[in-house]
Parts: C-alpha cells; structure tokens; sequence
C-alpha cells in the first residue's frame, strides 16, 4: 500500500517546500522506513493542509492510505485523541472514509520533537547556543507552543554563524539531523505516526 503525507508546512516558495520534503523523508529514513518511503506533500498552511487531505482521500483507491499531519497547536485531551481534537479547536468536519488512522499531530508543535533531542539541537547551532534557556521540563507534548518557540530563539540568539532560530531558515534542516528514536520516545504522537507508517507502508510506497 502506497502512503501519502499531507504535512503542514513549506510555506509558498518551491525552496521551502523541497526543504519540507527533504527533512521529513530523511527523518522516516532513520525512523526504519527506507525501501517504503511515504510520499510526502508540504502543504503550507494549515487551513491549505486540511484542505489538500481531504481532497487526496477524495481522489484515492484502495491501494493509497493518506495521512493528515499538523500541528496541534494547543494541549490535546488524550481521551479524545487527534481527530476529536481538530475537529474541536479548528472546526474540522473529518471527510467521509476517515480514521483515526489518517489523523496525526505534531504536539504542540513540530519544535517539540527538537526538544527531545537536544543534543542535535546544540549540535546544529553550536557556537553560542544556550541549552539552559529551553524549557526544562521532559514531557515534550506538554510545553506551549508559546513556550516552545521563545525558549528556542532564546536559546539561540548568540549562536554564529547560524543566528536565532527561524522557522523557515532552521527547521528543516533540523528535521532532517533528529534522532527518532529519542523523538518517538518523548513524543507519543510520533511514535504513533511511526507506527502507523510502518503498518501501512509497504515496498515502493
């Protein structure tokens, strides 16, 4: 079975959008998925993501499994799970055919999967880069948004030859260097977009 991800991100330029791409497949590469990669679609906002799976589901056989993968953007009530929770906060009617199978988050943000791997994260910036002002605690799924973003520039502000964090200049890139396996430990969500992967994708996905 053919997998496809329509992923939250890329912004509007094709650069951003290779960048996306590029950092995604390279991070289910190491998570165990090479020789059944997903095909990965950048769909730059969020409201555009949504708007893309649903019409990829709309449009597949029964051969192609799509994902929708965002951003949660606030705490998710864990009894809901992903799909109740988008269509809770964002108004989501979920298209006909959809499981929780399809519904993925990156909690709160796609930054909490940098901070379960801190180490890359000092790796990448290097000089100047101050582990101290990101958020201490371990639970990843559980630091705001707000808190993540401004403990990460902080965190960064006198790093050269770098410079403060920015998502469209950094993020990717990042993406790309994590360790997976200290992702989906921290993350119970990417350890369930992992998993769901590895259950549907098969060779040449």
């Amino acid at each position: 079975m053919s997998v496809t991800v329509c992923v939250e991100g890329g912004g509007d330029t094709r650069e951003l959008r290779r960048r996306c791409r590029k950092g995604f497949s390279e991070f289910f590469r190491k998570a165990g998925l090479s020789g059944r990669m997903p095909r990965i679609i950048p769909c730059g906002g969020r409201n555009n993501t949504f708007q893309d799976f649903a019409t990829a589901l709309a449009a597949g056989t029964g051969l192609d499994f799509v994902i929708l993968l965002v951003d949660s953007e606030a705490p998710v009530d864990h009894g809901a799970g992903a799909r109740l929770h988008l269509q809770s906060r964002d108004g989501w009617s979920p298209p006909e055919g959809t499981t929780d199978e399809n519904v993925h988050l990156m909690v709160q943000c796609m930054e909490a999967w940098f901070l379960a791997d801190r180490d890359t994260l000092a790796e990448f910036f290097r000089t100047g880069f101050n582990e101290k002002a990101l958020p201490g605690r371990s639970d990843v799924e559980n630091v705001s948004k707000d808190d993540l973003l401004r403990g990460i520039e902080n965190a960064t502000r006198r790093c050269t030859p770098k410079g403060r964090y920015g998502k469209g200049r950094h993020s990717f890139q990042i993406l790309e260097q994590l360790n997976p396996d200290k992702v989906t430990t921290a993350s119970p969500h990417a350890k369930r977009l992992v998993d769901t992967l590895k259950d549907r994708a098969t060779d040449g996905g």
